[in-house]
């Protein structure tokens, strides 16, 4: 619905203001310029708005030395918690290498809570994460039991290896995880 106070269409509805319902933060993909994700994540807590940038080690071999090197787990995004609507998200726009949010018309998609959860989990577990490209199909699972029970992703099998891929709709980008070894039901 169209918001004349706002100047642009909202999701909420118009009486909510006048009913108290109270809107809550959620979680937004920001596409940022290549190599810019870290500093735009720390531009975007300098403004006081959670933010969360997935990195993950890699050891890079130069020809006089071997350096651990933290890169973006997704490469050109940043995910930033705020209102649905409100001017942090202006603020965020503004900043230097930021392009948009992900998402319709600049004003971005929502990404579950659960998502990210499940993408902060396995980064702070330093399980051995690869970027996977993004599936539409296959089977969703849980993870019954161990360290990363009750993560949901799809089920694929690579040359006879269980792969549990977690999927960021939003931003069409995945990652995999070998799940040989854990128990997994349908979810």
């Amino acid at each position: 619905m169209y918001d004349a106070q706002l100047g642009s269409f909202s999701d909420r509805p118009a009486f909510a203001g006048i009913l108290g319902v109270a809107e809550v933060e959620r979680w937004f993909a920001v596409q940022t310029y290549a190599r810019h994700e870290k500093v735009v994540a720390h531009e975007v807590r300098e403004l006081g708005i959670t933010s969360f940038l997935p990195l993950v080690r890699q050891v890079r071999q130069w020809s006089d030395r071997r350096k651990v090197v933290d890169f973006p787990l997704f490469s050109g995004y940043v995910f930033v918690k705020l209102l649905p609507q409100n001017d942090k998200r202006l603020q965020v726009l503004r900043l230097n290498g930021v392009v948009s949010f992900v998402g319709t018309t600049g004003m971005g998609i929502p990404i579950p809570d659960d998502q990210i959860e499940a993408v902060r989990l396995l980064v702070e577990e330093n399980l051995p994460l690869c970027s996977h490209p993004f599936l539409k199909i296959g089977q969703r699972v849980r993870i019954r039991s161990g360290a990363l029970t009750g993560v949901e992703g799809i089920l694929v099998s690579r040359s006879g290896e269980r792969t549990l891929v977690i999927s960021l709709d939003a931003i069409q980008r995945s990652l995999s995880l070998q799940v040989q070894g854990y128990d997994i039901e349908p979810a």
